[in-house]
């Protein structure tokens, strides 16, 4: 490896090695780095030195910098660069901030501090630093720098030290509330998958049993054109919504367009619905084909009938911009070519003109198929409009923070978010994907499909992508949990065509991505909990919480060095505490060895040594959980510490492991339906693929409708208030 490799590597933020859980060393390989910069957009045959002397120049030609992320009440330094000739002659800056107010003031950039200097294109440049007086008001301004000859500017983003929090959570507050997989709600109404009607009645459950916090998997948009694409967690567009959520009969529309109303009532479609209501599992394809089907009546019904509604659609579309029409274009390309060619998946299989979204090719199909762009901008319009409802009925019924939304790591590589912002995602060359190294469950690292953003491309880009999208998901929530969290400080990737262990870390601008969730989250009014599983950087978790971020901490992972549950008491203030999460066993698939059972079966375990040493270790935390509850007096009346006289755990145990949990200091504690009623298979088994198990299609087995009058439900929400009782007299 030559040291200009290793040099451009490290300019572009490429590590050079990393250690795995077990402290094992993996250097970055010369392959790995040229593949990586190839990813970011970067010439794969150039010389290392003559790339990393252009990067430098390039760096140089730029007056100011691309962006400034500032601190509100502190002092901005930033670098200037202009020719030594023009140093001397007196220029003057401009904050123009977003409410429109201005402050400015003389500079002479021959007087300011140097800070380097350099000969490009014939012409002696010098680079100086200004220092501009603190702003207090955070928001989105902007930075002119003039001469009467020359003008530059920059976005100068001032953000806040901490983000939001609720009152309620403060001083020692806590709340409750259920987590749940939106599409696996049950309901007598619903048309066989969990819509935002199932949302609405949630809320009221939980309003009335004193939670304060409903939280739910990622919504994201995925692929209409294809609804056997189901993950949740490899969408489309993170910014918009899977409109299969959509509660179909609550629209305007359907009590407007007699022609709906009738189709759904006759036997036949009604027999489609009952036999999807009663499927086991969701039947994402039959769902989508009853759902599209009524809307494509009712979208024919709108635009026969002006009114109102149809200039209110209008205005929100306008309002949305840019992303909302690239999606639209994107999802009705899509469909046109799937339609063509059942393998044209996503824009990179599209014939080559239409990979750009500014194309001619593009812009002629847009000018030829206007009511399919329409078709899918409405569709988001009616999704937000019923989210938007349940959000206003949570603040209604007085929940203290309402909608806890979740925000994947990434977006599908054929999905219209990276048709958007190719230019910044690492696409290039072949591409490379996020993932993870190597641990106790994945020894050969993980490959998440998921490109991520190349950070320099994303800073040119003044974040715009990355505030966009937690702009639209703060929107309609009180919360926000950020998948992968550690995402803001560097991401493990791992090129194409390449194993998962030959990834190396790719680190991003921390502070400023940290600056900029606080103030998104400052000015949506949104608390922000970060999903800090896994190998997390030291120092990271102490700077979130300086931020005012929530932690992550499912009772599966909360231990002492000796293997013992943690303690209540000695749990995170600053956290979210639940059971476990979506992608571990439920409580009760735990306490059996569900999950590795069917590891077992699946050959998911790469050598029998570890199969055994996981089975036995379950066996010994099955003991271990007894010995903690019972450390507090919570063993149900009858039950022992010894796991063999409990082959599965009873409703009694599952009650006291979450009064368990209720003790602990932690802001924010989640209850998984799936363990108050008994559900052995848990929504996603990671490392398993669409044949091998049935991710995200389980449904719970009540409907929501009756869950304010099951025993069960009672007996938690007995429980939890009992326990907050307990607290506030301590308190």
């Amino acid at each position: 490896m030559t040291d200009a490799l290793e040099a451009l590597a490290d300019y572009c933020g490429i590590a050079g090695e990393y250690h795995d859980i077990w402290g094992g060393h993996h250097p970055t390989s010369a392959e790995a780095r040229r593949a990586l910069l190839a990813a970011m957009h970067l010439p794969a045959d150039a010389d290392p030195a003559a790339l990393m002397e252009r990067l430098d120049a390039d760096d140089w030609r730029r007056a100011l910098p691309p962006v400034c992320v500032a601190r509100a009440g502190e002092p901005i330094r930033l670098a200037l660069v202009l020719p030594a000739a023009d140093c001397a002659r007196p220029w003057r800056w401009t904050v123009l901030r977003e409410d429109g107010a201005r402050a400015s003031a003389p500079c002479v950039p021959a007087a300011l501090p140097r800070l380097g200097e350099r000969e490009l294109d014939g012409v002696a440049l010098a680079r100086h630093e200004l220092e501009l007086p603190a702003i207090e008001q955070t928001g989105y301004h902007r930075l002119l720098l003039e001469d009467g000859r020359d003008a530059f500017s920059m976005p100068l983003i001032v953000v806040p030290s901490r983000c939001h929090q609720p009152e309620a959570i403060r001083d020692g507050g806590r709340i409750w509330g259920p987590t749940v997989q939106l599409y696996g709600l049950r309901s007598a109404r619903n048309w066989g998958i969990g819509d935002f009607g199932d949302l609405a009645r949630l809320v009221e459950f939980t309003a009335a049993a004193g939670g304060d916090i409903v939280g739910v998997n990622p919504l994201h948009a995925l692929f209409p054109d294809n609804p056997a694409h189901i993950s949740p967690y490899s969408p489309s567009q993170r910014g918009f919504f899977n409109v299969l959520y959509l509660d179909v009969e609550a629209l305007p529309e359907f009590a407007a367009c007699e022609a709906a109303r009738h189709r759904v009532a006759s036997a036949e479609f009604s027999a489609r619905l009952e036999a999807l209501r009663a499927a086991p599992l969701v039947d994402y394809p039959g769902v989508a084909k009853a759902k599209f089907e009524i809307l494509e009546l009712l979208f024919a019904h709108f635009q026969r009938n002006p009114g109102p509604r149809n200039a209110a659609f209008a205005a929100w579309r306008d309002a949305q911009g840019k992303e909302l029409e690239r999606l639209a274009r994107h999802e009705a390309l899509q469909a046109h070519f799937r339609s063509q060619d059942a393998n044209a998946w996503g824009w990179p299989a599209w014939p080559a003109e239409y990979r750009d979204p500014e194309s001619a090719a593009v812009q002629a199909f847009v000018a030829a198929h206007p009511d399919a762009i329409a078709w899918h901008a409405w569709l988001q319009w009616l999704a937000d409009e019923q989210l938007a409802a349940v959000a206003a009925r949570a603040r209604e019924r007085g929940l203290a923070v309402g909608l806890y939304q979740d925000l994947a790591v990434g977006a599908n590589p054929g999905g219209a978010e990276t048709w958007n912002w190719q230019e910044v995602f690492a696409t290039g060359n072949g591409g490379a994907h996020a993932g993870a190294p190597p641990d106790p469950l994945n020894l050969m690292g993980q490959d998440w499909g998921l490109p991520p953003f190349v950070p320099e491309r994303l800073r040119a880009a003044a974040y715009r992508p990355f505030i966009d999208i937690l702009r639209a998901n703060m929107k309609h929530a009180g919360a926000l949990r950020i998948d992968h969290v550690m995402g803001l400080m560097r991401v493990f990737w791992v090129p194409a065509g390449m194993h998962a262990t030959e990834g190396a870390y790719v680190h991003y601008p921390f502070e400023d991505m940290l600056g900029i969730v606080a103030l998104e989250s400052q000015r949506n009014r949104c608390l922000v909990i970060g999903e800090d599983l896994g190998t997390v950087p030291e120092g990271f978790r102490p700077r979130l919480a300086d931020c005012g971020v929530l932690s992550y901490h499912p009772l599966i992972f909360e231990r002492y060095p000796d293997g013992n549950f943690r303690l209540p008491a000695d749990v995170a203030p600053q956290a979210l505490v639940a059971v476990s999460t979506h992608d571990l066993p439920t409580l009760r698939g735990y306490w059996r060895g569900q999950d590795l059972e069917v590891c077992t079966a699946l050959n998911l375990f790469p050598n029998e040594d570890l199969r055994q040493h996981l089975f036995a270790e379950r066996g010994w935390d099955r003991g271990r959980l007894l010995w903690a509850l019972e450390r507090e007096n919570l063993l149900p009346e009858g039950a022992g510490k010894d796991p063999a006289a409990m082959p599965d755990i009873t409703p009694e145990t599952v009650l006291a492991v979450h009064a368990y949990l209720a003790r602990t200091p932690s802001q924010i504690m989640m209850v998984q339906p799936e363990d108050m009623l008994g559900v052995l298979e848990q929504p996603n088994l990671p490392g398993t693929l669409e044949h091998q198990h049935p991710n995200w299609q389980r449904r719970l087995p009540v409907p929501v409708e009756d869950w304010g009058a099951h025993p069960r439900f009672a007996a938690l929400a007995a429980a939890l208030r009992r326990e907050k009782r307990g607290r506030e007299r301590e308190r």
